[in-house]
């Protein structure tokens, strides 16, 4: 049986989003920050709440493969991604 993800939702202080990913041996909780939606998600700087989560909803599948990359390189509980996770070489 899978285990559904929980909603997205902004941290306090707006220095995030959170979200999780259903993995094989449990939940991991994720955290993409502010300034990484800012940089490669055409966020637009003082965003509400509501256009912070609309930029992570229209850039989750590109957020989901980093976070599960990094999440299989990394295994940990807890998972954060940066603007340099998104950054290409």
């Amino acid at each position: 049986m899978e285990t559904p993800e929980l909603e997205p939702q902004v941290l306090a202080g707006r220095c995030g989003v959170s979200f999780s990913l259903a993995r094989p041996h449990g939940i991991v909780a994720c955290m993409i920050s502010v300034k990484a939606l800012q940089d490669y998600f055409w966020l637009e700087p003082d965003a509400d709440d509501d256009r912070i989560l609309k930029a992570f909803r229209n850039g989750y599948g590109r957020i989901r493969a980093i976070a599960e990359r990094k999440a299989l390189a990394h295994p940990a509980a807890q998972l954060e991604l940066t603007a340099d996770d998104f950054a290409r070489p």
